[in-house]
């Protein structure tokens, strides 16, 4: 609570930027990070509707629209959103574009359990993106990296602006560092507990906060588990004496409560890596860390 006031507080003191150019964005996610370092004084455009899926947006006109109109396109990059790849050339090529999986010094992970393989993009131009796992937020110093690389963005396009955008940065970025110091001692008593979830989106996390590796369901977005893998995993739930198993936000729950039938495996509440049923705005990133460790402590903790 006193990190959401805190941005509120933030937000309301932000001055009116009358001259800053239509900010557009892929997804929620992103749209916060971008709105706490614009502020309060102008508005996001955020293509992707809450709750639906990242991976498979339909374009309608409206987000054409949204992307011709543009001074600045800030989004993941194609590795999260596919559809917007050929139309952020198309139809925003007039605007300035910030892809955050690009900016230098976010650390990336593929998917399959890539674990300590970090790559720096400002320094691997020809880095293959096949495997990338685009979750790349749900690492703090990723998020914090990010917010600098918005401010200069946001300051190119708007340079009368440019002070108040890095002011905006560094506390936002301040924020997250004051919410990771709380989420790393809410974790730490579960370092070594197994645990289940939908698909293979949580290395980024369970990484930073020194998790075990989560047992996947599913090894990659929008992939059905073939009868190998599915025997693997309950193999895995066996070995590693799995505690909890998570569904996920706007997935069928039956296949994760089918892989724990007969295991004393419990069953915690969903986990959303978008933050599907938050509210959109600049407090949603905090919101997704928030509830994902809270979510995670309490089922592994018994509760």
């Amino acid at each position: 609570m006193r990190i959401m006031l805190a941005a509120l507080a933030f937000l309301a003191a932000s001055p009116a930027l009358a001259d800053t150019p239509p900010v557009v964005v892929d997804t929620p996610v992103t749209g916060s990070l971008v709105q706490q370092v614009l502020g309060a004084g102008g508005q996001v455009q955020v293509l992707l509707p809450q709750g639906a899926s990242a991976h498979h947006h339909q374009m309608r006109p409206s987000d054409a629209r949204s992307l011709q109109d543009a001074g600045l396109l800030v989004w993941t990059g194609p590795e999260l959103t596919p559809w917007l790849d050929r139309s952020a050339a198309s139809l925003a090529g007039g605007a300035a574009q910030l892809r955050l999986l690009e900016v230098p010094g976010t650390r990336l992970r593929s998917y399959g359990g890539d674990h300590g393989h970090d790559h720096d993009h400002g320094h691997e131009p020809d880095h293959d993106h096949g495997g990338t796992d685009p979750h790349a937020w749900l690492d703090p110093a990723n998020a914090q990296a990010w917010l600098a690389a918005i401010a200069d963005a946001l300051a190119k396009a708007d340079p009368d602006n440019a002070a108040q955008y890095a002011q905006n940065a560094q506390v936002a970025a301040q924020r997250i560092a004051d919410l990771d110091a709380d989420l790393q001692a809410r974790l730490a008593p579960h370092k070594g507990a197994s645990f289940v979830v939908f698909h293979d989106a949580y290395g980024y996390f369970t990484d930073h906060y020194g998790l075990r590796p989560a047992i996947a369901v599913s090894l990659g977005d929008a992939s059905t588990p073939s009868a190998a893998r599915l025997a693997e995993i309950r193999d895995e739930i066996a070995a590693t004496g799995a505690v909890c198993a998570f569904p996920e936000y706007a997935s069928d729950p039956k296949l994760v409560e089918t892989m724990i039938q007969g295991t004393k495996v419990r069953m915690g509440d969903e986990l959303s890596p978008e933050g599907g049923a938050l509210p959109v705005g600049a407090d949603l990133y905090a919101g997704i860390m928030t509830r994902m460790a809270a979510s995670l402590a309490d089922c592994l903790s018994g509760q």
